[in-house]
């Protein structure tokens, strides 16, 4: 810890704008992949319960899940479940994309910023009198600070994406059983309007 202290006490504005940087990104990612999660898992455990009434042969969708909102009391068709799926999946997917732009843009971050650290340490190296590794050397380790911090924000942003991104997966599949059902379970539908529908 005293070398990032060090770090933010001699490194700089760039240093100082760098780590920040990095610490909104890792407390993104640490609420994404929390709030996320637990959304994820509630919903699921919505889903697979409306799914297991559908098995045991009841007609009607349960009120809370997400195809109810999308279909209501009106007739069931391809066209109307496509759709409630694509809704689910957008909001089942949300914020995946931030997490994967925390994941690929933090080590770069924290690369500029040791970039930065190096080019400082030399730009002082070249105007002091002497300069020997026992100068060098900690003024680089401390530059190498912000690229350990970059890639110490990237690994738990990279794995939240990956795990939300499963839980996401997992949902939808349940959602995926329950169309399938409503629509083997709809026999108002007629044969021309599935040929409609079809993709």
């Amino acid at each position: 810890m005293d070398i990032f202290f060090t770090y933010l006490t001699q490194g700089g504005f760039i240093s100082t704008i760098v780590l920040v940087w990095l610490s909104v990104y890792f407390i993104i990612t640490m609420w994404i992949y929390i709030s996320r999660s637990l959304t994820l898992a509630n919903w699921e455990k919505v889903e697979k319960s409306s799914l297991e009434s559908l098995l045991k042969g009841v007609a009607k969708i349960k009120r809370n899940s997400i195809l109810s909102k999308c279909v209501g009391s009106r007739e069931h068709n391809i066209a109307t479940l496509s759709v409630c799926k694509s809704v689910a999946e957008k909001k089942a997917t949300s914020y995946l994309s931030m997490l994967s732009v925390i994941a690929s843009t933090s080590p770069f971050i924290g690369l500029f910023g040791t970039v930065v650290g190096i080019l400082d340490t030399f730009s002082k190296l070249g105007s002091a009198e002497t300069a020997s590794l026992s100068v060098i050397a900690p003024a680089i380790s401390e530059a190498l600070v912000a690229t350990a911090a970059g890639i110490f924000v990237a690994i738990p942003a990279y794995s939240a994406h990956i795990f939300v991104k499963r839980k996401a997966y997992e949902v939808l599949s349940v959602i995926q059983r329950e169309i399938d059902l409503l629509h083997v379970a709809s026999p108002t539908e007629s044969v021309e309007s599935k040929k409609k529908y079809e993709f």
